[in-house]
């Protein structure tokens, strides 16, 4: 009996180890081969199934590309020609001078002759009265302007004194609507270089008095009485330079306009005493030009047609002095 029992056990441990074969069993699939005691080494067989439970991944394929064109083969351009060497031209050492552009030129003739110069009854440097005989000249009507000036700058390049030294000039002084007025902060280098670019100069101071008084003596270019309306001048109010011309009622003799007042007006002749003056004058000398004529800011005493001024020829240059050139 015990024997029976024995092998009926055994019968049965059989057909379940066979079941569980047969069904997969008996071996749990999430535990690690080092628990199951499953062989751990590599299999060399390419052909390694996929393991129970692993999903199988549909393989990615790249398209093909399609192919790009050739890239078009560029036309060549044609040779660039060698150009022909040219004959070079003989450099120029001359230098020309700019030429004077055409400037209305209004001038006025003087008769030759003679005429008082000075007074006995201004100022120490007026006196003594004495006659003078001069030749024919001409000379120019009105100061010179603004835009006159301009012409010679830009024809020539010319800089000023005050622009080198980097003072107001007479660019600064130039205002809208004052192509007109005179010029003003030139000194007399500036002055003379204008005169002589047109072939001109500046006035002697002789040649600027008879201009303004004429042969009979006048104490003002309009005659003997003072009157601020005829010129530019302080007690006129305008307090700055007028339009050349402006004061027709106050031209000389001669016809020469603002001779008094506007502005001052620089002469070529050094500040020196007259024949038989023995006036004590540290100014005389070979160190200043006369200035004639007064300015806008002037009274009576220096608007009249023998006052005597001066300034530094290469220097002196403000906002009431200008001139006016002769030939």
């Amino acid at each position: 009996m015990a024997k029976l029992n024995k092998f009926l056990t055994l019968v049965a441990a059989i057909v379940l180890l066979l079941l569980m074969v047969g069904c997969g069993g008996g071996v749990d699939e999430f535990a690690s081969p080092q628990a199951s005691g499953a062989d751990t080494s590599v299999s060399e067989s390419t052909n390694t199934p996929t393991p129970a439970g692993t999903p199988t991944a549909t393989p990615y394929t790249l398209a093909t590309p399609t192919p790009l064109p050739p890239p078009p083969t560029p036309t060549p351009l044609p040779p660039t020609p060698t150009p022909e060497p040219k004959e070079e031209q003989a450099e120029t050492t001359e230098e020309t001078e700019p030429e004077a552009p055409p400037i209305p030129e209004v001038m006025i003739e003087i008769p030759a002759g003679p005429f008082t110069m000075g007074s006995d009854d201004g100022d120490p440097e007026d006196a003594p009265a004495h006659e003078v005989d001069l030749p024919a000249y001409e000379i120019d009507k009105f100061e010179i302007t603004n835009i006159n000036f301009s012409a010679f700058a830009d024809a020539t390049d010319y800089v000023t004194y005050a622009e080198q030294q980097g003072f107001d000039s007479w660019r600064d002084e130039w205002g809208i609507g004052e192509d007109s007025h005179p010029v003003v902060r030139v000194s007399w280098d500036d002055a003379n270089a204008y005169c002589e670019w047109l072939g001109k100069r500046l006035p002697t101071e002789a040649e600027w008095e008879k201009a303004a008084r004429g042969d009979d003596g006048r104490r003002f270019a309009w005659g003997n009485d003072w009157d601020p309306n005829k010129a530019n001048v302080k007690e006129r109010g305008l307090r700055g330079t007028a339009v050349v011309g402006s004061f027709g009622e106050g031209a000389s003799p001669y016809g020469v306009e603002d001779m008094i007042g506007n502005v001052w007006e620089w002469t070529a002749d050094w500040y020196q005493p007259y024949p038989g003056n023995t006036t004590d004058d540290l100014y005389y000398g070979e160190q200043f030009k006369v200035t004639r004529g007064g300015g806008w800011f002037d009274e009576e005493p220096q608007a009249t047609t023998f006052n005597r001024n001066a300034g530094d020829p290469t220097k002196t240059a403000s906002d009431e002095l200008g001139f006016r050139c002769v030939r």
